[in-house]
Order: structure tokens, then C-alpha cells, then sequence
């Protein structure tokens, strides 16, 4: 049965950072990403990285802020968020799959997190 917990969210103040993990476990998964889903809006895609880590691929609004990196001897994902805006309150997901990459789309998982809430003030 595969899992994929989230951890690492919290309430931050504008300009810092956080670090979210996600643990997978009954699988190993070639594509492995983040997604988040805002009140009243839709989710929408943050990063993802393949197998090796040597690819990785983000969401315009968040490059250059965001790194998404994974150990696989862990089975673990990681998004390290610098420079946090109150545009990125969230609730954060995790997501395994075996897209293609660039998997920037919800569809190209199989898998899902229940989601860690991110809060950032201003």
C-alpha cells in the first residue's frame, strides 16, 4: 500500500523559509513532485524531479525560490522554500508517479499525500 506523508508546514512571516518533506513508502516511484491548492482556487503545480534529481522542473511563480530535491535511499522528497511570499499560503501536496518528464500535470501521478498547510504573513 503506498503513503506519501507530508511534513514541514507551518505559519511563517513574509521573506522567510521552510522546508517541506515528504516520506514515501510501499513504492519507489521514477517522478516525484508538489503541488498546492489555495482557498477557492484550483490546485496547481509547484515542482517536480525526476528519479536521478538531475532534472527538476518548477512553476514560474516559484523559480529561483523554490528547490525540490530527493534521497532515494530515504524514499524521501524534499522542497526547500526561501523567500516566502503570502501569495504561497497553501495547503501543499505531495505527488508520485511515473510522468514523463517535465510532469507537470496533476493527471501524470498516481499517488498523493493528504497535504501539509503552509501560512505566510505579510
Amino acid at each position: 500500500q503506498v503513503q506519501l506523508v507530508e511534513s514541514g508546514g507551518g505559519l511563517v512571516q513574509a521573506g522567510g523559509s521552510l522546508r517541506l518533506s515528504c516520506a514515501a513508502s510501499g513504492g519507489t516511484f521514477s517522478t516525484m513532485g508538489w503541488f498546492r491548492q489555495a482557498p477557492g482556487k484550483e490546485r496547481e503545480f509547484v515542482a517536480t524531479i525526476t528519479w536521478s534529481g538531475s532534472s527538476t522542473y518548477y512553476a514560474d511563480s516559484v523559480k529561483g525560490r523554490f528547490t525540490i530535491s530527493r534521497d532515494n535511499a530515504k524514499n524521501t522528497v524534499y522542497l526547500q522554500m526561501n523567500s516566502l511570499k503570502p501569495e504561497d499560503t497553501a495547503l501543499y501536496y505531495c505527488a508520485a508517479g511515473a510522468g514523463m518528464y517535465p510532469a507537470g500535470r496533476a493527471k501524470q501521478y498516481d499517488y498523493w499525500g493528504q497535504g501539509t498547510q503552509v501560512t505566510v504573513s505579510s
